[in-house]
């Protein structure tokens, strides 16, 4: 038998997204019964299980245009269950929150659809389901190879050298202020964490890197010794403004932990702010633990100073 053209190939991929948006409910009015199209609910969903996002990361991550993903937070503003707040890191920038009321609202959809997909994995043995879920990994496996190679991630990341821990605190103190109002005590604070962490680098236990874009930083972060046993401190994580929508505070983070996990490292700890919307984001996604709150007033501002933790 010989094989398919490429016509033919097309046409079975077509055949085959037919009959897998039937299986799932697609098709029908509202999804799961509900009032709400596919995308209106796969942006609740984006909300409810990876936390507070902003527009441009949603837009990005979902392939939205903007004027539809702003159509439809409008609907849901309108009924209560979103809301908008300008985002800690750029002024310019609008964070989507899931109200409680959103919460309530979506819950019960969420639960349909996981009792769904149950009893559709439920009528099949189990060597059936694992061949499911392995031709599906195989699909997104090839499809992701092509989308890695249409969205390259633009920046690369270095070793510090020297000069960068200048443009680290300068651009800490320039961010921090001019977006959160936050006064020069905050520069000067970073300013001693990088002083510190250069007067007693030790290469195999600590490590910063930079990112850059067509040459020019636009990242950082850093591992540095806790003084415990087994723990390290993620510092210094910064992304530019230009540098947002890419992935580069999650690649930081991620380049971080494999390199504590190499130095034989066993927990990661960070200190932060609840005012870092964005970064608290990224951790929670990473899996870190709230371990401890404080409320302070520093750099000028009332806030709560908060301690996360990860084992690694």
């Amino acid at each position: 038998m010989s094989a398919p053209d490429f016509d033919d190939r097309v046409a079975a991929i077509r055949a085959f997204n037919r009959f897998f948006t039937r299986q799932i409910g697609v098709l029908r009015e509202g999804l799961l019964h509900s009032e709400f199209t596919l995308t209106e609910m796969r942006v609740l969903y984006e909300l409810a299980h990876h936390g507070d996002q902003a527009s441009a990361v949603l837009c990005r991550d979902l392939g939205l245009d903007r004027g539809y993903l702003s159509r439809i937070v409008a609907k849901f503003e309108n009924a209560g269950m979103v809301s908008k707040a300008p985002s800690a890191t750029d002024g310019r920038s609008k964070v989507l929150h899931l109200t409680e009321h959103g919460r309530v609202v979506f819950a019960p959809f969420d639960r349909r659809s996981r009792e769904e997909v149950g009893d559709m994995l439920a009528r099949l043995s189990d060597p059936d389901q694992l061949r499911l879920l392995d031709a599906m990994q195989t699909i997104q496996g090839l499809l992701d190879q092509q989308v890695g190679m249409k969205y390259a991630q633009p920046f690369v990341l270095r070793a510090h050298r020297a000069g960068d821990m200048a443009w680290i605190t300068r651009r800490h103190g320039e961010i921090y202020t001019r977006l959160q109002g936050w006064d020069s005590s905050f520069e000067a604070l970073v300013a001693q964490i990088c002083a510190d962490f250069e007067r007693d680098f030790d290469p195999a236990l600590e490590q910063c890197w930079i990112a850059e874009m067509a040459g020019r930083p636009v990242g950082s972060v850093a591992v540095a010794r806790s003084g415990e046993a087994g723990v390290a401190k993620l510092r210094l994580l910064l992304v530019e403004e230009e540098a947002r929508g890419y992935g580069l505070g999650s690649r930081l983070v991620d380049e971080c932990h494999a390199f504590a996990r190499a130095a034989g490292y066993h927990t990661m700890r960070l200190w932060t702010t609840d005012q870092q919307k964005e970064a608290r984001h990224i951790y929670q996604s990473k899996g870190y633990r709230l371990v401890g709150e404080e409320p302070v007033h520093a750099f000028g501002q009332d806030m709560v100073n908060e301690t996360w933790e990860l084992v690694l």
